[in-house]
């Protein structure tokens, strides 16, 4: 029985229900996603495992275990250490280029199908590495996979900490191995299931001129025969997308401006939220402030139960709230808990010994009050806008951008980030709280609020903004004037 709807589009509705179809491009699109999180939790769990350091990083392990003279912020500061983890990200700023171009060439199926094969061999690899030249390269076709598809965080990293705390506890030192390996799992239902999954309609009406399969698939996508309207205006849009030349170079005019800067100022914000740091540093982080190695682990699933449930609460609350209100929220809470742990850090924490098991539980509190702010603002909001602002002549540019500045900078925070730890210590919260206070201030000046808003109103609500219309209605004179 399927679960009827609606869509409306220029005062037309389209008809149709939740189909098993639907159900399965979902749980398709949600699995890259859900892998992405999994490497990001399971990189900071694993990286706190002594077994693994010992192995991999002897000299982490080293400081960590023996050296009393190094500060506590500076016993995980290795350029190794950091390559293991950002190496993902470079491999994925990469691959997500050559993944749009198989894309538009030969449909969303072979993308999915590549992906999941680079996630099942990256998970292979580091599973069964044994030097640090098989994990990192493990890593880099994990990169590779999560180039291919990337959508939904929350719930893998929280998979991969409850693993993480499981594993730690293994005998003999191994269960690394299985932290690694198992990334397989969401790899496998990736890769199988992308073999029983048909393209989508638009895909075929932009690789063919035979619009009677596009037809047949819709009617399977929306459960009805009632599909005329909608297949009427995808090969429409198909039409216009295929007149359009250079969405690069047409980005860059002055009437695009708000997009452009969008397309990179909000990836850019969600990544130095710090919100990485927490995903794949907390288990370092949680020992660095004396938490045990399996207390470290479970402090972290603590964090990603309340990230995970603040996404779900933030997907259920903003369409009624709208935007800006969740954005504005969360970045207060965020910046006043940040604030709160960098000041405990800097009064009770030292470069030796630890802190009392108080502070170091309000610590965690304080981490999940953070977590639960970027949940249900900058975590998937960061995701939304972007693909409710990028008008169809310039969306396939703009949401490469878009793309491209996320790993580029997660890629950056996560290769820096330890280096900053061990040299500005308990500041660190405080460099990440001056970002959010820019980026509340953005949204609150900047953003205009996207609410129930078509695509194709866009353009009207850039045009009665207080700070873009002196961009885009100059623009618009100007062409009006010439064009006379």
């Amino acid at each position: 029985m399927g679960v009827g709807f609606a869509v409306t589009s220029h005062g037309e509705h389209y008809n149709g229900r939740i189909t098993l179809f639907v159900v399965l491009s979902c749980t398709m699109a949600a699995m890259g996603g859900v892998i992405f999180g999994y490497d990001i939790g399971i990189s900071g769990g694993v990286t706190s495992m002594d077994s693994f350091l010992k192995k991999f990083f002897p000299d982490v392990y080293k400081n960590m275990k023996e050296d009393n003279k190094i500060s506590n912020y500076c016993k995980f500061d290795s350029e190794l250490l950091t390559s293991f983890t950002s190496s993902l990200y470079v491999a994925g700023l990469f691959a997500s280029f050559v993944a749009s171009w198989i894309t538009k060439k030969f449909g969303c199926k072979p993308t999915i199908l590549a992906g999941g094969a680079a996630f099942l061999s990256g998970a292979a690899l580091g599973g069964a590495a044994f030097n640090i030249y098989m994990v990192i390269f493990g890593r880099v076709l994990l990169g590779v996979g999560v180039g291919f598809a990337n959508q939904i965080l929350g719930v893998g990293a929280l998979s991969a900490n409850l693993i993480n705390f499981g594993t730690e506890k293994i005998k003999d030192g191994w269960g690394w191995r299985i932290s690694l390996a198992l990334a397989a799992v969401p790899a496998s239902i990736l890769t199988l299931g992308s073999l029983f999954l048909p393209e989508t309609p638009n895909s075929l009406i932009q690789r063919s001129k035979d619009y009677g399969e596009a037809e047949l698939m819709l009617k399977r996508v929306r459960g009805t025969t009632n599909v005329q309207a909608e297949l009427d205006d995808l090969i429409k849009a198909s039409s216009v997308a295929k007149t359009m030349n250079d969405p690069f170079k047409k980005i860059l005019q002055r009437k695009y401006r708000p997009q452009l800067v969008m397309a990179i100022a909000i990836p850019f914000f969600q990544q130095v939220t710090g919100i990485n740091v927490i995903g794949f540093c907390a288990p370092v982080l949680f020992r660095a402030i004396g938490l045990g190695e399996s207390a470290s682990l479970l402090s972290v699933v603590v964090t990603g139960v309340v990230c995970t449930g603040s996404t779900f609460i933030s997907m259920l609350i903003v369409d009624k709230l709208g935007r800006r209100v969740l954005f504005l929220v969360g970045g207060i809470q965020m910046l006043v808990s940040q604030v709160m742990v960098g000041g405990i850090m800097a009064a009770e924490l030292g470069d030796h010994g630890g802190v009392s098991k108080g502070y170091a539980f309000l610590v965690l509190f304080l981490i999940c009050v953070y977590v639960s702010g970027f949940g249900w603002s900058w975590g998937p909001l960061g995701w939304l806008v972007p693909s409710e602002i990028f008008p169809l002549e310039i969306r396939s540019a703009a949401q490469s951008i878009t793309v491209a500045v996320s790993f580029l900078f997660t890629f950056i925070v996560a290769q820096t980030f330890l280096s900053m730890l061990c040299h500005l210590k308990s500041g660190i919260f405080f460099f990440f709280g001056g970002w959010v206070v820019l980026m509340t201030a953005f949204v609150y000046y900047l953003l205009p609020e996207t609410k129930n808003l078509p695509i194709e109103q866009m353009d009207r609500v850039w045009k009665e903004h207080w700070f873009w219309k002196r961009i885009v209605v100059e623009e618009h004179s100007t062409h009006k004037m010439e064009t006379a």
